[in-house]
């Protein structure tokens, strides 16, 4: 039958090689994981993950298994049938809803229930979370997410339109199943890694195949971003797409100035600039840098916030992250507002893109959003019972059954 009848959770924390994983604001990072086991009535059992730099693990561990005891006795098809329901269901506990609402250690917890339900009906269905989801009908898609709050922008009818649409196409993008989608490096870059370290980083990237990357800015030395932003720009070639990542660290005044001086070096976005659920410091930011883009969505936590910034036009690449939001689901729904507003979905991958990979693939065929890349962190990829393969800069397209989110 596939029911449900035990969750359980587990920690699983990853010290990182020195440098590895910083950035100006989180310096100490231990790369880590509060995981959802849902166990079943069969030999198939369900993993959701949440990503985390090392404290507050347990914490979430304790929140998960109060959120999801009401999965209990659940029949996973009934229960993915109308997920959308349980969802708001959980994210609108009467007593844990007062710890977030909708943020935090609670919706932490919430993304990696959410993520196991998904990962225990992709594997009862013996495929992997991209096909199980492309073989959903609109109406199956939709019933699986929470609309609410959103209405005004993206209605249940809207949601449907928007797959609907998009289906008469599908063929003409299912080729990227054969290609592989398009990666960028994230790791050449890392806040305190050396200027030699960097430089040749990006000579590894170039030879490995990527054509975009990322390096960490947002030091209390202006000059030292500018120099460094500069030095990748000449090691990866004027052709090449480098993206800025502040991680949050400059105020309105400091994202302006240091924005504009680094201009000439064309990078293709500055991402978290400033706070992150400061609207209007974006959106400020947004007019006075033009044609400087802006990405987000590391650390926005809910659909609410997205809505937000897409209206204030704040945001030009959204970068949800289904281990920040509330999982799969909220990441669907993100992704439907995001093509609503015709903004290009570029996720963070705290999952270290195991889950993404399969997302990237369901958004561009069956949504239409463009494939433009997914970031790329290798560093755990050895834990994975399942990695992530990436080759020539591109990643390959996952076949097991499931979100690829168990570990070794």
């Amino acid at each position: 039958m596939n029911t449900i009848t035990k969750i359980s959770t587990s920690v699983k924390e990853f010290p990182l090689k020195d440098g590895d994983g910083t950035d100006s604001i989180h310096t100490d990072p231990v790369y880590s994981y509060a995981i959802t086991h849902l166990h079943t009535d069969s030999p198939v059992s369900g993993t959701g993950i949440v990503f985390t730099i090392g404290a507050g693990n347990r914490e979430i561990c304790s929140l998960i298994e109060g959120m999801a005891s009401s999965l209990v006795g659940c029949e996973i098809e009934e229960l993915m049938s109308q997920f959308g329901v349980k969802f708001r269901q959980m994210a609108d506990h009467p007593q844990y809803r007062w710890l977030g609402p909708h943020k935090g250690m609670v919706h932490l917890a919430l993304a990696s229930i959410t993520n196991a339900c998904f990962d225990l009906w992709a594997k009862v269905r013996g495929v992997p979370l991209w096909r199980l989801l492309l073989d959903l009908s609109a109406e199956q898609i939709v019933n699986t997410l929470d609309l609410s709050y959103l209405e005004e922008i993206l209605s249940r009818e809207d949601a449907l339109q928007i797959l609907t649409d998009q289906k008469s196409s599908r063929s003409a993008r299912e080729g990227v199943l054969e290609s592989g989608y398009p990666g960028y490096d994230t790791s050449i870059g890392w806040f305190n890694y050396s200027d030699e370290q960097v430089r040749e980083n990006v000579k590894k990237a170039v030879a490995a195949g990527f054509s975009a990357m990322k390096l960490k800015v947002g030091s209390p030395d202006t000059e030292r971003d500018i120099r460094r932003a500069y030095m990748v720009r000449e090691g990866a070639g004027e052709g090449a797409r480098v993206m800025l990542d502040v991680n949050q660290s400059w105020t309105l005044p400091q994202a302006i100035s240091t924005s504009k001086a680094l201009a000439d070096m064309s990078p293709y976005w500055i991402e978290e600039p400033t706070h992150p659920d400061d609207v209007f410091a974006h959106r400020t930011l947004a007019r006075a840098i033009a044609p400087i883009k802006i990405a987000l969505g590391e650390h926005v936590s809910h659909r609410v916030l997205f809505k937000n910034f897409m209206q204030a036009q704040a945001v030009d690449f959204v970068q949800v992250d289904c281990t920040r939001v509330g999982g799969i689901s909220e990441f669907i729904t993100v992704s439907l507002l995001a093509r609503k507003f015709g903004l290009p979905v570029v996720p963070h991958v705290g999952d270290m893109g195991q889950i993404h990979q399969h997302l990237v693939l369901f958004n561009h065929i069956a949504m239409g959003h463009e494939a433009l890349f997914l970031e790329h962190i290798p560093h755990l990829r050895e834990y994975f019972l399942h990695p992530a393969i990436v080759t020539g800069g591109i990643y390959k397209t996952p076949m097991e059954p499931g979100c690829s989110s168990d570990f070794v």
